[in-house]
């Protein structure tokens, strides 16, 4: 494990043969974020990574960068942007199974009832899950999401869902891409959901988007049960097993992105791992430890320990949302 602060990796990069690799981290590549430790970090990490002679070099088959999606690329309040995907598909099935009048978290859900559905947790998401996948293909469902996306907008923002991804994540994606990094999406969400997703808004191919699935499990009493696959705990063994090499970049905002961090971090040579912190009331939403969507509470006490980088919305995006860069052009034309 390296780690090496932002300005004296610099100092050590910039002094080494730049020959065979072409460096992209001119002072626009980071645009929408302001100057500071967060934008130094990144951008010190990639010319590092690079830089042919750089001591810590990184060979460009083991650049390999993995993001959560939730909280991470788009915003996830009140509640995750697939749920309500999967409450608009239940009500259009309602009709259709006038049994969820009177069952949970159907009930809850034909009420628009958030809090108590949110309440039900993962394993009432499992069955909203499973009861929205049913009897379709993947082509089929894929193809739902695109029309939803693309139609459907935030009940509180008025934004369309894929207006609301983060212009200063999607300039860390395009600045690591450009220096020969593969880009990874690691998310509890529905493989299905966000792969559609990936491909429209990140430029981030199906395969390299790791996502949960439902899995038929046959139980003791011989009947079917469904589980989620890929929560939490199982993201490092779903790295390992679709990528097949530790991330030496990790990008989350969640306790629930801990345990990749710390399998990145474990190995030897340059790592880095940033957290995005929401501390956005105005333009964004302010949560952390007492939230029950992306909640970061453990990953706290792991940054100043480890080294890692706590990206504070309000201090260090001056946009958010790409939608701010069209607004701002419109004012220069005027």
């Amino acid at each position: 494990m390296i780690r090496i602060l932002p300005a004296l990796l610099l100092t050590i990069t910039l002094g080494c043969s730049q020959k065979g690799s072409e460096i992209q981290t001119e002072a626009d590549s980071l645009p929408s974020w302001n100057e500071g430790i967060s934008k130094n970090a990144i951008k010190s990490f990639v010319k590092g990574a690079v830089t042919d002679g750089s001591p810590v070099f990184i060979k460009e088959e083991d650049r390999i960068a993995v993001f959560d999606n939730d909280g991470t690329l788009w915003s996830e309040k009140p509640i995750y942007f697939q749920l309500y995907f999967m409450i608009d598909h239940i009500q259009k099935l309602a009709p259709e199974h006038p049994e969820w009048q009177e069952i949970e978290p159907f009930k809850s859900v034909l009420e628009e009832n958030f809090p108590r559905i949110a309440s039900y947790g993962k394993e009432g998401l499992l069955k909203l899950l499973a009861a929205s996948h049913e009897n379709y293909t993947s082509e089929e469902f894929q193809s739902m999401v695109k029309d939803w996306v693309n139609k459907s907008k935030h009940p509180q923002t008025g934004k369309k869902f894929t207006e609301m991804v983060y212009q200063p994540m999607l300039e860390v994606l395009d600045l690591l891409k450009q220096n020969g990094f593969k880009t990874y999406i690691v998310s509890e969400g529905g493989i299905e959901f966000v792969r559609p997703l990936a491909s429209m808004v990140y430029n981030i191919p199906p395969e390299q988007v790791i996502g949960s699935s439902i899995k038929q499990v046959l139980n003791a009493n011989d009947s079917d049960e469904l589980s989620i696959q890929n929560s939490q705990h199982e993201k490092v063994s779903y790295i390992q097993e679709h990528i097949g090499k530790k991330p030496v970049a990790v990008f989350g905002n969640s306790d629930d992105d801990l345990d990749v961090m710390l399998y990145s971090d474990e190995q030897e040579g340059l790592n880095f791992q940033l957290f995005v912190h929401h501390t956005d009331s105005v333009r964004e939403w302010a949560y952390d430890s007492v939230s029950h969507v992306g909640r970061l509470k453990q990953g706290f006490s792991r940054v100043l320990d480890k080294g890692w980088i706590l990206a504070d919305i309000a201090k260090d995006w001056n946009i958010i949302y790409p939608v701010e860069l069209e607004l701002d052009t419109a004012k220069v034309i005027q």
